[in-house]
């Protein structure tokens, strides 16, 4: 057989070899990715979006995505401060700031954030009271962030938030809370009715004071108050009349 025709039979198989070889090489990496390149097992370089080329064999790609996430921590008993049981769940955003720490420096870093989350989670419930952590959720949610941030903070991930979604109580410190809520609208209540009958109680005396500058006022206000009694029939009004009422509203009548 002749060389040529030898290169002729083997040029075909080469060539479809060298296609599939060079597309082999083609990767894409996506706007929101970073392509971490190993060398026969060892760091060689990040690479950033966009079409790059690797050498089959030789490398090995590995993406991480950039964007922020979202984990679920799953409810979490805890004990706080003044020995009262709750239930508390959270969600942690947070990013890959360093593609490469997160590969080189910890294996399933999800997996890591949510532990350490949920260790740093009971760890700030039991340093505060019940009504600390009812009430400043925030705060505690900011102090959790910022126990969670150093440590990951050296694996390559920033906790860009948490939010605490829930504490639930157990069910005997629901009725006893409740019964103090009770109790303290009633408190209130009681405090506003005092309040009314001690403005009342300034209106009329007020009102006493102005009358008695003018005794016609008085007998006239006397006057007004039987006339609305005896507008109803079945009622008996006795009428006391003082013995000046007539020179009283002669005055008056002048």
């Amino acid at each position: 057989m002749a060389f040529d025709d030898l290169v002729s039979i083997c040029g075909i198989p080469l060539l479809i070899f060298g296609f599939f070889f060079a597309l082999s090489m083609v990767r894409i990496i996506y706007q929101y990715e970073k392509g971490i390149v190993f060398r026969l097992g060892k760091y060689h370089k990040t690479l950033d979006p966009g079409l790059r080329f690797i050498i089959p064999g030789v490398d090995d790609l590995r993406k991480i995505d950039m964007r922020i996430r979202t984990l679920d921590i799953p409810k979490q008993e805890g004990m706080t401060k003044d020995n009262i049981p709750v239930m508390v769940n959270a969600v942690v955003y947070y990013k890959v700031e360093n593609p490469e720490s997160v590969i080189l420096k910890i294996e399933r870093f999800q997996f890591a954030v949510a532990q350490y989350t949920q260790a740093a989670l009971r760890d700030i419930i039991g340093n505060n009271e019940l009504d600390f952590v009812l009430i400043e959720r925030d705060k505690v949610a900011q102090e959790i962030k910022k126990i969670v941030d150093v440590e990951t903070s050296e694996w390559g991930i920033d906790i860009t938030s948490i939010k605490i979604q829930e504490i639930e109580l157990p069910a005997e410190m629901k009725r006893a809370m409740a019964r103090q809520a009770e109790a303290e609208r009633d408190k209130r209540g009681q405090i506003i009715v005092s309040e009314g009958e001690f403005k009342a109680s300034e209106n009329l005396r007020k009102a006493a004071e102005n009358l008695s500058k003018s005794p016609a006022s008085i007998h006239l206000r006397t006057l007004q108050t039987i006339r609305e009694i005896a507008q109803d029939p079945s009622e008996k009004v006795i009428i006391l009349v003082p013995s000046d009422f007539g020179e009283i509203v002669k005055k008056f009548v002048k």
